[in-house]
Formats: structure tokens, C-alpha cells, sequence
């Protein structure tokens, strides 16, 4: 079993790499003068079975192409098998034509990490689950339900909570989690008039007096849960917070979310903190090396990883 991190978040693949007690595979991935990526593995891996850990996080297409060419450089040195392990998987929220004459951009980069030549992938959290579809490989899809729910019961106990989706597609992540503390849902019902604005038109629930929990996979500008942690205030919550598996915060997405009436908000690190991110004083990370580090070891030995969320 072998080990190879791309750029986007080396800390994380240091972290499941010292979870697994190994060294990460001693490899290059640089750029040239002009940008273009170039990637050299300086050690044998013939035979071996390899994990890429690669977030195709911000700058999206540079760690993409990143990805692409390090699972071709690993298929031409004859390895095994090779496992793309993407914490975050960008472009998922393409997932479908949203317009006439749009792509559908997540099949098309599941297509191209299919082509550079991964034989399976495992993700975290995906946006929206049919994409495991679009591949034509085994993909196992973690889910960070177990990790949000645990650190909920640890920091809130004893608080009459409830927790909210944010709308009415994240209603079945937000169930699983109300099931799993114990309490009760509510939902807000939004509208984009455009992408990456949203509106709250409703709260579906009654909130008054309870401590709100905002369950979602991904923040990006930020707009959705400030607007939505507004609403939840206006309907008399007595406080919000939020747990996001997926951090990207975009723009200025974290003094948003710091000007906001959210408590806490709680993301994984499947995208590495910027300093931005790192200095707010109300985001946390919660971090899902050992997560990751028991998937792959799983997946190397053959054992199941369904399991782990049974």
C-alpha cells in the first residue's frame, strides 16, 4: 500500500498517512515556468496498490489537472491499482442541467479521472448521491454524519436542540443526524433568484426557544446559512450554529460567516484552512483523517466499508 499526496491539502494526507503509520510516497508534483504540471514518482510502486489524496478544492482546475496527471504518471508505472481519494470533490453541484444548452460538468470530470486511470475513488459527502453514477468505477461514499453527530452530543448536552436543513434538498443528510441525537427537524424553505444568492422565504417548524443546529455538505459564499441562521433568529431561536462538511469559503465567505448570528460553525478539513479561516473566531475544523485513514486500509485489505457507518 502506497500513499502519493498532490498539493491542495498536504496536512490531511500527512495526518491519514501518520494515522497509517507509513511514510506518504516520495513523489514531485510541481509546475514549470508556464504552469503546466508535471509530476515524477521517485520511488517503485510496480505492483503496488496506491491512494491519491487530492481535494479538487480552490483553484479547482489546477488541482484537478493536478489529480489527472498524477493517476496517469501512477497507471504508466505500473501500479496495481489506484485509488483517486478526493475528500472534496468539486464541481458536484453540476450535477445536472440547471439550464438549456448547460453541461453536466460533474460527469465530465468523473469521466476524466476514470480516463487518467483510477481504478475506484472514495469521496466524502457527495453533493448529490446519483453522481457515484456517473462513474464507471466503484466509488465509496463516506459520509461525515457519524463525526458531526458525536461532536453535537459531546458540546451540546443537555440543550433542547433542533436541527434545521437548510433547504429542501439537504433534508435527508439533516434527518439522518436528528435521528441519530435524537431530535427534532426543521426546514427552510429558500429560492435562488441566481446562483450563489439565495433568499429565505419560509421557516417549516416551530424553532422558538431551541438551540438550532444547520446541517449541510458544503458553504461556499456563505449566503444560505447567514441568511438562513437570520430567519432562525427572527423566529425565536435562542441560538444557531452549523455543522458544514465542506469548507470552501469563497470571497468573503468567513467575515460573513463571523458578522452572522451563527454561534459556531464546525467544518471538516477535506479543504485545508486558509488563514482567514483559520483566525475566525467562530469556525472550527473537525478533522476526518481517521476517517480516511480506516476507509483505505479497509479498501486495501478488502474488507468492507459500508460497515463503518452500520
Amino acid at each position: 500500500m502506497k500513499i502519493v499526496a498532490c498539493n491542495s491539502n498536504l496536512p490531511l494526507a500527512k495526518a491519514v498517512a501518520d494515522k497509517l503509520g507509513m511514510p506518504l510516497t516520495n513523489a514531485s508534483v510541481r509546475r514549470f515556468a508556464d504552469m503546466e504540471v508535471f509530476v515524477e514518482i521517485h520511488e517503485n510502486i510496480r505492483g503496488e496498490d496506491v491512494f491519491v489524496i487530492q481535494s479538487t478544492s480552490y483553484p479547482a482546475n489546477d488541482n484537478l489537472m493536478e489529480l489527472l496527471i498524477t493517476l496517469d504518471a501512477l497507471r504508466r508505472s505500473s501500479a496495481r491499482r489506484v485509488t483517486a481519494v478526493l475528500p472534496y470533490f468539486g464541481y458536484a453541484r453540476q450535477d445536472r442541467k440547471s439550464s438549456p444548452r448547460s453541461p453536466i460538468s460533474a460527469k465530465l470530470v468523473a469521466n476524466l479521472i476514470t480516463q487518467a486511470g483510477a481504478d475506484r475513488v472514495l469521496t466524502m459527502d457527495l453533493h448529490a448521491g446519483q453522481i457515484q453514477g456517473f462513474f464507471d468505477i466503484p466509488v465509496d461514499n463516506l459520509y461525515a454524519a457519524p463525526l458531526f453527530s458525536r461532536d453535537i452530543q459531546t458540546r451540546f448536552a443537555g440543550r433542547d436542540l433542533m436541527v434545521v436543513s437548510p433547504d429542501v434538498g439537504g433534508v435527508v443528510r439533516a434527518r439522518t443526524i436528528a435521528q441519530q441525537i435524537h431530535s427534532d427537524l426543521a426546514i427552510i424553505d429558500k429560492r435562488r433568484p441566481q446562483a450563489g444568492v439565495s433568499e429565505v422565504m419560509n421557516v417549516i417548524g416551530d424553532v422558538t426557544g431551541r438551540d438550532c443546529i444547520i446541517i449541510d455538505d458544503i458553504i461556499d459564499s456563505g449566503g444560505t446559512h447567514c441568511n438562513a441562521a437570520q430567519a432562525l433568529m427572527d423566529h425565536g431561536a435562542r441560538s444557531v450554529s452549523a455543522y458544514v462538511t465542506h469548507g470552501v469559503f469563497s470571497g468573503g465567505a468567513v467575515a460573513r460567516v463571523e458578522k452572522s448570528p451563527i454561534e459556531t460553525m464546525i467544518v471538516t478539513d477535506s479543504i485545508a484552512a486558509t488563514s482567514a479561516v483559520q483566525d475566525a473566531t467562530n469556525i472550527r475544523q473537525l478533522p476526518i483523517a481517521p476517517l480516511l485513514a480506516e476507509a483505505m486500509r479497509r479498501i486495501s485489505e478488502e474488507r468492507s466499508v459500508s460497515s463503518l457507518f452500520c
